[in-house]
């Protein structure tokens, strides 16, 4: 009986953001989701400087800070290689030789050169299969203040915000704390505008928290977004699974164990409750459904995306807050979990996005790089 061949999968994860350490726990998941008698596995860990490493066990070297006997590696950024190199020293200097080939990469990447379409862009060039979303979906949901643009324009309900720059806040803290003010009444919301897990929010209650927040905000970001604070909400969340035609998820509903759902509260002390799925109306939880779907098709993504939505306690309203295209992978993270109350294992949800890889890769495939004349 003919046997299937394994495929090779590269799996990516550290990285350069302030969500390094959190990516490592969601790698950690995927990998052991991934099958081995289906996939051979590389695992590819990049250091805070941006060093690519490879290993066996790459992610317990990170975790202790022992990676002298991890490998450097390179994606090539050429079409038609998809070898993985790596770095090896001669008597003569060092040089890159092929360690093994790669079917699909699998970024587990949560932030800066990971989520925002730079990683993809490398992908995109190597012309290789990748998890996830492209450059464009990347990019745009990454950045809050240009996702927030693209839902507004499609007419998707979504929270009031602005954007400030951190040369504004260093130039004249007060003026944009006026600026600020003038979105919202307190509680507001200050976040980086291209980072996820919480990292960097503050919800400022005073101006004193205001200035804080703003300060905060802004060592991780040149842009700031400044997010009016929905008074009495529901933190509901939906997952997203596919390519031109996604499907949505169960909603589930986050109880955030502290003022707001923090880093902490999702990563550090794991208080935060979840409701899965989400005690809601058939009809609150099918519109909140078909909004995910539109967000996720309007920035052109692929693959998965965590949609994140506020329903207002007291009038039922529901505003969308946030896309995530590279979601939590964590033991504790909704978008697997939301997929397993929806009848797919963890293990089937990783086949399916290697799968959707492969799907998107074929339909870039179809697409002529070259002018042709009309005859």
């Amino acid at each position: 009986m003919a046997t299937t061949k394994k495929l090779n999968i590269a799996v990516i994860f550290g990285g350069r953001s302030g969500e390094h350490e959190v990516s490592l726990i969601s790698a950690r998941s995927v990998l052991a989701a991934l099958d081995p008698s289906k996939y051979t596995v590389t695992q590819i860990g990049i250091t805070h400087e941006g060093k690519m490493l490879t290993g066996e066990d790459v992610i317990g070297a990170f975790e202790s800070g022992k990676m002298n006997d991890l490998d450097r590696v390179i994606v090539p950024s050429e079409p038609s290689r998809s070898a993985l190199y790596g770095l090896r020293s001669t008597k003569i200097g060092e040089k890159f030789e092929t360690l093994t080939t790669i079917d699909v990469y699998f970024p587990v990447l949560h932030g800066t050169f990971g989520e925002d379409g730079t990683i993809q862009g490398l992908f995109e060039l190597a012309d290789a299969a990748y998890v996830g979303a492209g450059v464009l979906g990347s990019s745009v949901g990454m950045d809050k203040g240009v996702f927030k643009d693209v839902m507004r324009a499609n007419n998707i309900p979504i929270v009031e915000s602005i954007i400030v720059l951190r040369s504004q806040i260093e130039k004249d803290i007060n003026a944009v704390i006026e600026q600020a003010e003038k979105v919202s009444a307190y509680p507001i919301f200050i976040k980086p505008a291209n980072l996820g897990s919480s990292v960097g929010v503050t919800k400022c209650r005073t101006r004193g928290d205001l200035g804080e927040g703003l300060m905060e905000a802004a060592l991780y970001d040149r842009r700031v977004l400044v997010e009016r604070g929905v008074a009495n909400p529901r933190e509901i969340e939906v997952s997203v699974l596919g390519n031109d035609e996604p499907k949505a998820s169960v909603p589930g509903e986050v109880l955030p164990s502290r003022e707001f759902y923090s880093y902490e509260s999702k990563y550090v002390d794991g208080t935060s409750g979840l409701l899965i799925p989400a005690p809601l109306p058939e009809e609150t939880a099918a519109r909140i459904q078909e909004l995910a779907v539109r967000a996720f098709k309007a920035i052109d993504c692929a693959g998965m995306a965590r949609v994140d939505f506020f329903l207002d306690k007291d009038s039922g309203e529901i505003q969308l807050n946030e896309l995530n295209t590279i979601p939590g992978f964590t033991g504790i993270s909704m978008y697997p979990k939301l997929w397993q109350a929806s009848g797919m294992s963890y293990p089937q949800l990783a086949e399916r996005l290697i799968e959707l890889a492969m799907e998107r890769k074929a339909e870039r495939d179809r697409t002529s790089h070259t002018f042709r004349r009309r005859a």
